[in-house]
C-alpha cells in the first residue's frame, strides 16, 4: 500500500530531468572538491553577488580557465528618477484604460446625447495625460543629459 502511493506521488509530480548537452565538451563530468578558508569563500561569494556567475561554482570555473568575469554595477543616484518614471508609468497606464473604457462605452451608447457626454469625458482624460507626458520629457532629457556626459 506505502509503495502503491509512492508510485502515484511520483506520476502526480513527475520530475523532469534536465536536457542532455549536446556538446561533449562542454558537459562537466569531474567534481573537484576542495577546501578553502572563510575569507577565500567571502570574497568569492561577493564576486558573484557582483557579477553575471549564477553560482561560486561558476566563478571559480571562470577564474581557473581565465575567463573574464562580467560585473554588475548599480548606479544609486538614479534610484529617486527610476522610480518617478515608474510612477509617472503607472499613471499613463491607468489613464491609457480609463480612455479605453471611455471609448468602449462611447461604441455601446445608443443615443447621440449619450455619445456626447462620452467623447467629452474622454478628451478631459486626454488633457489630463498631457502633464504627465510634459513631465515625462523633462526626466528623459535630464537622462540624456547624465548619459551623453559619462
Amino acid at each position: 500500500m506505502l509503495e502503491t502511493r509512492k508510485v502515484l506521488n511520483v506520476l502526480k509530480n513527475p520530475i523532469m530531468p534536465r536536457k542532455k548537452a549536446t556538446e561533449s565538451d562542454t558537459v562537466l563530468t569531474h567534481p573537484i572538491v576542495i577546501r578553502i578558508t572563510e575569507e577565500t569563500f567571502k570574497k568569492l561569494e561577493k564576486i558573484q553577488k557582483e557579477s553575471d556567475c549564477k553560482s561560486i561554482g561558476q566563478v571559480v570555473r571562470n577564474i581557473l580557465a581565465d575567463r573574464h568575469i562580467k560585473y554588475i554595477v548599480k548606479d544609486m543616484s538614479m534610484n529617486g528618477t527610476m522610480e518617478e518614471l515608474a510612477m509617472i508609468r503607472k499613471e499613463i497606464k491607468a489613464i491609457g484604460i480609463n480612455i479605453n473604457q471611455q471609448t468602449h462605452r462611447f461604441h455601446i451608447s445608443q443615443s447621440d446625447a449619450e455619445r456626447s457626454f462620452h467623447f467629452r469625458k474622454t478628451a478631459e482624460i486626454y488633457r489630463s495625460i498631457d502633464p504627465k507626458i510634459d513631465h515625462l520629457l523633462q526626466i528623459v532629457s535630464k537622462l540624456a543629459e547624465k548619459w551623453l556626459q559619462g
